[in-house]
């Protein structure tokens, strides 16, 4: 309760207490007998002026275990202000709503049905360079790590695969090679 507040107006007008006159503090506008009023003065300005500590109840819990206390959590990074583009989002959402128009006079007139609107790309997402596609700032970090792991493995290929079996077989088999390899062409034609 802050001094002055709507708590303390009923002791701006002090009761006597008994024989005694009673005071009203500057701070606290409680009500005291004048020789308490001048103890309680320093004390209550005292207290009413220190800043308390935010109570961190995390440090009294851990206090006397061996867990460690972690020191001052990092400040959270300030993200920058990206500019505004709504001028942007309210012609795509306008052009939106006019393809949509077309297309159900379209439906209801009978007619051949529009051509979709072209796709909006939004500039805040950043462009994968292996896969084209385009992601938000933390996916894209992610996205673009996986995509050129992905690209940089070797590819199915049947028809090298099917080789290869041809030529393991004609190394093993020798010469029975010609009555195994027709059956690997009997394979590679169902793989294509």
């Amino acid at each position: 309760v802050t001094p002055g507040s709507s708590h303390w107006a009923f002791e701006d007008s002090c009761l006597q207490d008994g024989n005694q006159k009673l005071f009203p503090c500057e701070v606290c506008g409680r009500c005291f007998a004048t020789d308490v009023l001048e103890r309680h003065g320093p004390i209550c300005k005292k207290v009413f002026n220190k800043k308390r500590k935010p109570f961190n109840s995390l440090k009294q819990r851990l206090q006397g275990t061996d867990i460690p206390t972690v020191g001052k959590s990092p400040q959270p990074k300030v993200q920058p202000v990206r500019k505004s583009n709504w001028r942007q989002q309210r012609e795509d959402f306008i052009n939106t709503i006019r393809s949509a128009k077309q297309f159900t006079l379209a439906i209801k007139e009978g007619r051949p049905l529009p051509p979709p609107p072209p796709p909006t790309s939004n500039p805040d997402y950043i462009q994968c360079p292996y896969c084209m596609r385009r992601f938000n700032e933390t996916a894209a970090q992610r996205h673009i790590n996986f995509c050129k792991n992905q690209t940089s493995r070797p590819v199915f290929d049947p028809i090298q695969m099917a080789a290869r079996l041809v030529s393991r077989a004609q190394i093993i088999f020798g010469d029975m090679s010609t009555q195994v390899i027709p059956t690997f062409n009997l394979l590679l034609y169902f793989l294509l």
